[in-house]
């Protein structure tokens, strides 16, 4: 829940936060005494909707390694580490895509992959991951990471969010324009008031939470292509049905929300629909099925 709350309070800052500085230096003119400029609105809904999606793209390594503790593998240190690095690295290959690089952080079971493109990734894996499977489970979770690298998920759902920000920023001014207009009961010759400004930030809000039920469909449905292309890597799915089950009895530890949606799990409850993994039987049963 708390994570959640997060997600859906720091999407929705970043939004509020760029709207209020572009108005503030007059960028957003496109309200004027004749009414709705709906091509400028267009254009600054853009700007803003993509803005933050963007930026957190581009930082998502920088991000993922100081918010997780993770230790990057320059030089292996021992048999584990020597293991994990030529694993992703024939993982890689047979994914065709550059060697990521590789990290390990202290925390329960889980895994993630980041990078703002897939051939200069980074793949995660904790400590308690690597205690609680075995080499064929773990494998598999790493393939699952390549898979979604390979994919380009990371870029996919930096371009879904921006999409659907332009059109929360979009539809909480058409909203408040509309709202505006009523309570000045149709008199063009003031300026937006108090009432667009509120009605603005609701809008976005309320918008801003639906939009976010959108962004973790398309999550839940990218991770049974991931599952799908950790059988295709491996020659089998029974190492990702096996990796599932592991998990499924696990608490796998929380991911700082930038990464969540790239983890290898999370645990959907009453707020499933927020939730950027699909059930662990749901997966399971996919992966069953097209063997």
């Amino acid at each position: 829940m708390k994570r959640i709350f997060l997600f859906l309070a720091t999407n929705i800052a970043v939004m509020l936060v760029l709207s209020i500085v572009l108005s503030v230096l007059g960028v957003d003119r496109f309200i004027t005494q004749a009414g709705l400029n709906l091509p400028m609105l267009m254009v600054f809904s853009l700007i803003v909707g993509f803005a933050g999606s963007i930026f957190s793209l581009l930082i998502s390594k920088w991000m993922a390694k100081r918010s997780t503790g993770g230790r990057v593998i320059e030089s292996p240190t021992n048999s584990t580490e020597l293991w994990l690095i030529s694993t992703v690295e024939k993982l890689a290959r047979r994914a065709e895509i550059t060697m990521p690089e590789v990290a390990i952080y202290e925390g329960e079971a889980n895994a993630f992959a980041t990078g703002a493109f897939k051939n200069s990734a980074l793949v995660a894996v904790s400590t308690g991951l690597l205690e609680s499977m075995n080499k064929e489970e773990i494998e598999a979770v790493l393939a699952h990471e390549i898979a979604h690298v390979a994919n380009g998920d990371m870029v996919t759902m930096m371009l879904i969010q921006g999409f659907v920000n332009t059109f929360v920023v979009f539809l909480s001014r058409v909203i408040g324009y509309a709202v505006d207009r009523a309570l000045s009961r149709g008199d063009n010759n003031s300026g937006p008031g108090i009432g667009y400004m509120i009605t603005v930030i609701v809008a976005q809000i309320v918008l801003g939470i639906g939009a976010s039920v959108i962004v973790a469909w398309f999550s839940r449905h990218r991770e049974f292509r991931a599952d799908a292309g950790s059988a295709k890597l491996l020659g089998s799915a029974e190492p990702m049905v096996r990796a599932l089950q592991r998990l499924a009895g696990m608490t796998p530890n929380a991911l700082p929300q930038s990464m969540a949606s790239m983890g290898i799990s999370d645990k959907p409850g009453f707020m499933a629909l927020f939730s950027t993994h699909p059930p662990m039987e749901q997966r399971i049963a996919a992966l069953r099925g097209q063997r």
